[in-house]
């Protein structure tokens, strides 16, 4: 990711992985979307729930909760699929429920912690502190960049 993509986003926008309360830089968002069915792909890895065609393009679906070791999102009619951009390329990230979308005022925003919930800390860009929770500000290129 670019220096200048890498700065305290302005907005996040929030969603639930099990009990974590996480967030992406809203820049990297194509959109929110309902369908949650992927074509499996063979040999894939476990975090990897298949691919899906999303207007023409092929959009590789991925298990966010099994990807940062959460276990894995179970279906309900909350589930969503966040469409990201990472690496030039739109990604599908399977949350359990999404929530709102969040100014950031980056002096309310500390590093990250060696791990948040149970998420290796790499994961994130920081942490934001709310009125009310913790949000845990994903950095999308190292989490889809990780080995699994």
């Amino acid at each position: 990711m670019a220096e200048q993509e890498k700065r305290t986003p302005d907005q996040v926008c929030t969603f639930w992985i099990g009990e974590a309360l996480c967030g992406v830089d809203i820049r990297c968002v194509q959109e929110i979307n309902r369908q949650v069915d992927a074509t499996p792909v063979p040999l894939s890895p476990p975090h990897v729930l298949g691919v899906m065609n999303l207007r023409g393009r092929v959009v590789t679906v991925v298990d966010l909760a099994a990807k940062l070791g959460l276990g894995s999102t179970r279906f309900t009619d909350e589930t969503r699929n966040v469409i990201v951009q990472s690496q030039g390329e739109p990604v599908g990230l399977l949350v359990d429920r999404i929530a709102d979308v969040v100014d950031v005022d980056p002096h309310t925003v500390a590093p990250a912690p060696a791990n948040l919930g149970g998420i290796r800390g790499s994961a994130f860009q920081g942490v934001l502190r709310t009125d009310d929770s913790l949000v845990g500000i994903l950095d999308v290129d190292a989490v889809l960049g990780e080995e699994a």
